[in-house]
């Protein structure tokens, strides 16, 4: 794949962009391959490969430039807008939405926020894209005083792009570096976008966490579905669960699930996903994984942990080797992180790893390995 606008200097953000892909899905296999080397026996699946280009159905771009002239895209080293509305990586649909968002900006009079200067007040917005076309839009705010004009524009902007399921405003009123903040104003009659990833229908709400390549996504639930099906427990934990894509796929008649998640509105979204597809023996709870495994009494036969970057950490690796959980399916975006986790649960010996690309033209990529406890 090449970009014109990482070989023009314009976006460092695609590191390996203009490599053969086959060589980048052999570097990252063969990286995630060499840090778990320690483990002997460890099987190796074939990785799972990814669509070069237009793989990302959730985007992050920062607003820009001004009012009559926005940019839609990232910042230089400057706090200036770079405008990145045909950026390859981003889906087709995502794509041909940038330009109808950019004109809104301008009708709205939505105010690019200026970050030298901190004046202005739309700073981001945030795109989601099922695959079946429908969208989420948020526009994240500094302050409520754009709402009033969202509101007026909003059966144009509907009109102009059918295909929009959900809008909001996010508002996040601080000068710092996160992308969003607590409140969010729906604009829409629906606040959940409907996500079709593997054989279920996952709910979306605005603050909820999604994989941003559904394509890969829906290969590393069916890898953990094989795999928990293959070793048939009875009991399961999906720790660090999200909207619920582990659990609603592992779950099976006599099996109970509990999904544990510290956002509330994933918790909603996954809970409505198993009642609509009928899985009573199913649920999910909001809390924190590590303090939800040091208080449970028993300990299940199988958990899924599907941490963010940092990786599981010291404590719950500690409750996970001192346990009596037979299987352990860990899926990790860092595998810096899921190799400092799997050495401090020496009982649990690795026994089958795959690496999925979950972000082609980057370093990034995602990896799942089942661990089997040892037996004495």
């Amino acid at each position: 794949m090449q970009c014109s606008y990482f070989l023009r200097g314009v976006c460092p953000s695609c590191t390996l962009m203009g490599q053969p892909y086959g060589g980048q899905l052999a570097a990252k296999d063969r990286h995630c391959r060499d840090l778990l080397a320690a483990h002997d026996g460890l099987t190796w699946l074939p990785p799972v490969a990814s669509p070069e280009a237009g793989y990302r159905t959730k985007v992050k771009m920062v607003v820009g430039g001004t009012v009559d002239a926005p940019t839609v895209g990232i910042l230089d080293a400057d706090g200036h807008g770079v405008d990145l509305r045909g950026c390859g990586v981003s889906s087709v649909g995502i794509q041909a939405v940038l330009p109808v968002l950019a004109d809104f900006v301008t009708r709205a009079r939505l105010v690019p926020y200026d970050v030298p200067t901190r004046r202005g007040e739309l700073k981001y917005l945030l795109i989601t894209e099922s695959p079946d076309g429908a969208l989420m839009v948020r526009f994240v705010c500094r302050s409520q005083e754009p709402v009033a004009r969202l509101r007026k524009h909003l059966a144009a902007l509907l009109t102009a792009l059918p295909q929009l399921a959900v809008v909001t405003v996010n508002l996040l009123p601080e000068h710092k570096a996160v992308l969003e903040g607590d409140r969010e104003i729906v604009l829409t009659d629906a606040a959940t976008l409907r996500m079709r990833v593997g054989e279920h229908d996952l709910h979306l709400r605005p603050q909820s966490f999604f994989q941003t390549n559904p394509h890969v996504a829906a290969a590393l639930y069916r890898q953990a579905q094989a795999w928990v099906d293959d070793v048939a427990p009875a009991s399961v934990w999906d720790l660090y669960c999200g909207v619920g894509g582990f659990a609603l796929h592992c779950a099976a008649p006599g099996r109970t699930v509990i999904g544990i998640e510290t956002s509330e509105a994933a918790v909603a979204s996954a809970t409505l996903s198993a009642a609509e597809a009928g899985l009573p023996d199913v649920r999910f709870a909001a809390g924190d994984a590590t303090a939800f495994a040091l208080a449970a009494g028993a300990a299940p036969d199988l958990v899924i942990v599907n941490p963010p970057r940092r990786g599981i950490g010291a404590d719950l690796a500690g409750w996970l080797e001192a346990s009596s959980v037979r299987h352990v399916v860990y899926s990790s975006c860092n595998a810096v992180s899921l190799a400092r986790d799997l050495a401090a649960m020496p009982s649990l010996r690795p026994t089958t790893a795959r690496v999925l690309d979950m972000f082609p033209q980057t370093t990034h990529y995602e990896a799942i390995v089942l661990l089997e406890r040892q037996r004495v």
